[in-house]
């Protein structure tokens, strides 16, 4: 990598750079081959560092640096002309990981943490092309001082070697999201989601985006969906999950949106199901441009593609609405 490309990293992360991403598995992969971790509930983030400073941004390149300014402060101490790739997360006053704290980390969260996975820049030298193994102990040598303090909000996502079995026991037992499970061999495939990188969910959850809702208090339900190519599919009403302060946070951001046409292009539903949209139903629906995303946990997809017991969980300003798809296990 050429020096002047780093030489912008504060007002601009590489261009060439994006996050790698894994692929959704019905049974996470054994053997010598991998390398496990926690799944994380939070922020993707990736932090640079150079002479002029330090910036973190999100998956979609937006600018994390004032929201987080103890990870800002903390990742001063990683050497000069460095990226690395994480995860910020929020602790509620439990000590457990809460992607709806994050939301509110100002007043509600115990603490905000950085657990960094990989390392994509070192002191120059770019790493993309380097086995995922190798990248890992670079990192560790790359995090030295920044996690030395013990107050230190960034902390190395630990690997674990050990049997998918026994890591899906302990992070249900610690009320988990689930395990990434990472070729040692891998290369960072920028922008890619690929198969050496794959991740079991032990509660189904997903992004999904608000294409209208049905009025009340000021909203009862969200009509959310996601993208089948072009189109965007209708799969379900969201009632549960809120308390007031956050339906009024989430109808704010509605300001703008508000459209005469539906943007489902399943909809109107001919089959009357407890989850369908009929013509009937759709005339109590106000329409948004699809533009706000917000991640749902449920119990499963039904045969006709809707959502069964889906449930709020928070906003995902770090997430592109046309990104959002019906994840598939593999």
């Amino acid at each position: 990598m050429r020096p002047k490309d780093l030489a912008a990293l504060p007002a601009a992360k590489p261009h060439f750079i994006e996050p790698m991403y894994a692929q959704t598995v019905k049974a996470l992969p054994e053997g010598e081959d991998w390398l496990y971790e926690i799944k994380l509930d939070g922020y993707r983030c990736i932090a640079g560092k150079n002479a002029s400073g330090v910036t973190l941004w999100s998956r979609r390149d937006n600018l994390l640096t004032k929201d987080f300014p103890s990870v800002e402060h903390a990742c001063e101490l990683l050497p000069s002309d460095t990226l690395v790739d994480g995860e910020v997360v929020a602790l509620d006053k439990d000590g457990r990981i809460s992607f709806n704290v994050l939301q509110h980390h100002g007043s509600n969260a115990q603490a905000i943490l950085f657990y960094v996975f990989d390392l994509l820049i070192y002191r120059s030298r770019s790493l993309l092309n380097v086995p995922f193994e190798t990248r890992r102990e670079l990192l560790i040598e790359a995090l030295g001082d920044a996690v030395r303090p013990v107050d230190s909000p960034i902390h190395l996502s630990e690997t674990f070697a050990a049997r998918p079995t026994e890591l899906l026991l302990a992070a249900k037992e610690l009320g988990l999201e689930g395990i990434i499970a990472k070729r040692k061999d891998s290369l960072y495939e920028s922008g890619k989601r690929s198969g050496a990188w794959v991740k079991y969910k032990i509660n189904k959850s997903q992004e999904f985006v608000i294409g209208g809702y049905t009025p009340d208090s000021p909203f009862d339900a969200l009509v959310v969906g996601c993208y089948d190519g072009e189109k965007l599919i209708y799969v379900a009403k969201v009632r549960n999950g809120f308390v007031p302060h956050v339906r009024r946070e989430v109808f704010s951001r509605f300001k703008g949106l508000t459209t005469d046409a539906c943007p489902f292009a399943n909809l109107p539903e001919k089959k009357r199901t407890q989850w369908a949209l009929t013509k009937e139903e759709m005339q109590k629906c106000r329409w948004l441009q699809p533009e706000v995303v917000v991640q749902v946990e449920f119990a499963e997809w039904t045969p006709d593609g809707h959502l069964r017991h889906a449930t709020f969980v928070g906003l995902r300003e770090d997430k592109d609405p046309r990104d959002v798809v019906r994840e598939e296990s593999i």
